[in-house]
């Protein structure tokens, strides 16, 4: 059995992902994953603690990135070109994986309690971020705007990246969004809705 398992981890990520885009999230259970993986169900609880948490292994570097990026930023440049580096960094961490995001995406999106997960994820990197600004003298109300805007920076861009006719990079696509925001915010932004933005 030595032989299956390097990239146990992964590979069970791969076979949840079949299964619930074949057969619904509900419907899947532990022990199908394992086996469509080639391992065991002790080995799928070594690497995660429920079918649900395959989802959303990821949460934690999510949220240290964009937070430990736009800490880095916050010593050199303003809030907002802080955040845009929390942006890149996110960027940076799911380049080459659009195919395997969007398969996920499309999963969460078809689960109301996967919804809510998933919420309760950008929403705990939200108060990180708006903690992080404030101990870098950034004050309310700023700092918890700042850290919505960023949240929702990062939404428009995901959400346009995952779109079936989309083929641009995240990171370009969430520069894009930033820049819009900043019309917006600057008073010039009563052009955007003429985009063809998908």
């Amino acid at each position: 059995m030595g032989r299956w398992e390097p990239n146990a981890r992964g590979r069970l990520a791969t076979a949840a992902l079949e299964l619930y885009s074949e057969r619904g999230y509900e419907q899947t259970t532990v022990a199908e994953i394992a086996k469509r993986a080639g391992l065991t169900e002790r080995t799928f609880f070594n690497h995660y603690a429920d079918k649900r948490e395959v989802l959303f292994a990821t949460a934690g570097e999510f949220q240290d990135r964009f937070v430990g990026a736009v800490s880095g930023a916050l010593k050199s440049v303003a809030p907002i070109d802080a955040l845009a580096a929390g942006l890149d960094a996110i960027a940076e961490m799911l380049a080459g994986q659009r195919d395997f995001v969007r398969t996920r995406q499309a999963v969460i999106m078809s689960n109301p309690e996967l919804q809510e997960r998933d919420l309760i994820k950008l929403a705990a990197t939200s108060a990180a971020l708006a903690d992080t600004l404030r101990r870098h003298g950034v004050t309310e109300p700023d700092a918890s705007l700042a850290a919505e805007a960023g949240i929702a920076l990062f939404k428009v861009g995901f959400h346009r990246w995952i779109a079936a006719d989309e083929d641009r990079e995240l990171s370009l696509l969430m520069r894009e969004a930033l820049d819009a925001l900043k019309a917006v915010t600057a008073g010039s932004g009563a052009t955007p809705s003429t985009n063809s933005a998908s």
